[in-house]
């Protein structure tokens, strides 16, 4: 008794070390993530604020593009992926180099300061990847533990931008292979998250919230409204992945050089701008957000011009993310077509939002987690169902390439397409 005893004892000391491994480098990492997100955040709100008071800045969208093209090639890094390859770093191969993330700080915010159309959740899961890996490097992790420590940088800055450390968590865990959720690390990306959120909301930068309006009372009639919306936000998030991906082909098809694609893009970005004439799709976009979830929407049509602007801003070369866009893409299209299902716009502005980032990250339980950080607990049962169906139905498209979707969507099998990693 007293031998198993002993045996048992002993087989606590790995899980002690990994403990206090984790304790450190994921703390580090959650330090270096919280910082660099909080003057991310204090940069793009004040180019935010500046393009707003000189709206002539949009006029130097082009030769912001011409910057970025030649920073990226000067460090060498023209060929770079952006969220893609720091996907594909997590399952080993290539590592983010550490000049990636003054890079993509510098690339998002000017890309900001001069209105073209993205995020910057995306800009925070490079640089967070590049940090972290940069970390991994210096003090000569073995490659399961730089894979995990990737992780945690991604999920470090995320949680840091968006107020949200549980969504951060398992959306970090499940974007890079679906279905497959590792479990090991799990403490150390939760560590990293808490660690790099208090220091963003220590500074007074508050978290992404929202309130839920227009809470139907729970039914099979409002149940089915809801689903409703899914199934059209699914049709969506086809439509929105099918056109990032096929814009971008197109400029490299017919346009080759990237200093002239960023010209195009530019060009194009502006010219969309003045004939459309509110300049609402310009930047992330985070006031029209808003005013969806409180239920107002300036055009129903305001979802098409947002993936439109998106589109031809990110492929073009101009760099960002692709997180919030799909945010205001999501609430701004489920504002319009709740009440043509019998829903209030508000709330199906908030299933829609929800129901399209799970659409085209392929994210269920990272999505589930994202509506419950945003709008609290009292309608997670319809946004679960929104989730569901949204992933079931959103097929295999993806904003991200080196996405795996490991499961069949459909039944209990390795989908067709699994690569593997």
């Amino acid at each position: 008794m007293a031998q198993k005893l002993r045996s048992r004892l002993f087989d606590v000391i790995p899980s002690i070390q990994t403990l206090v491994r984790w304790l450190l480098l994921a703390g580090c990492t959650g330090v270096a993530c919280g910082i660099v997100g909080a003057a991310f955040t204090w940069s793009i709100a004040q180019a935010t604020a500046l393009r707003l008071a000189h709206p002539w800045l949009l006029f130097l969208l082009p030769v912001t593009g011409l910057i970025i093209v030649s920073i990226y090639r000067a460090c060498h890094m023209e060929d770079d992926r952006g969220t893609d390859q720091i996907i594909a770093s997590v399952r080993g191969g290539q590592r983010p180099p550490l000049r990636l993330a003054p890079l993509i700080f510098l690339s998002t915010v000017l890309t900001h300061l001069t209105g073209g159309s993205a995020g910057r959740e995306g800009a925070a899961l490079q640089m967070g990847g590049s940090l972290s890996a940069g970390i991994g490097r210096l003090l000569r992790l073995d490659e399961k533990n730089i894979n995990t420590i990737i992780q945690c940088g991604m999920t470090g800055l995320f949680s840091a931008l968006f107020g949200t450390p549980v969504t951060a968590v398992v959306f970090c865990l499940e974007v890079v292979n679906v279905g497959h959720f590792r479990y090991s690390a799990l403490f150390p990306c939760l560590m990293s998250a808490m660690v790099a959120d208090s220091i963003p909301r220590a500074l007074g930068m508050p978290a992404e919230a929202y309130t839920l309006l227009g809470l139907p009372e729970m039914g099979p009639i409002p149940l089915l409204q809801c689903g409703g919306v899914a199934i059209l936000t699914a049709v969506v998030a086809m439509a929105f992945c099918s056109l990032m991906h096929q814009v971008g082909h197109l400029y490299k098809r017919y346009i080759p050089d990237q200093f002239q694609r960023a010209l195009v893009g530019g060009v194009l970005i502006i010219v969309l701008t003045l004939a459309e004439g509110s300049g609402d799709y310009n930047g992330a976009g985070a006031h029209i957000i808003e005013l969806a979830i409180e239920g107002h929407v300036h055009v129903p049509w305001a979802f098409a011009w947002k993936m439109l602007f998106t589109a031809l801003t990110l492929g073009a070369g101009f760099r960002g993310g692709e997180i919030v866009p799909t945010l205001f893409i999501g609430s701004t299209f489920g504002c319009a077509i709740g009440p043509l299902l019998g829903l209030d716009p508000a709330f199906s502005a908030a299933i829609s939002m929800i129901a399209l980032f799970c659409g085209v990250v392929n994210c269920p339980l990272a999505s589930i987690f994202l509506s419950i950080e945003l709008f609290g607990y009292e309608g997670m049962l319809f946004f679960a169902l929104a989730c569901s169906l949204s992933y079931l139905l959103s097929g295999q498209f993806s904003l991200y390439a080196s996405q795996n979707i490991v499961y069949s969507k459909l039944e209990a099998r390795l989908n067709d397409r699994y690569t593997g990693g």
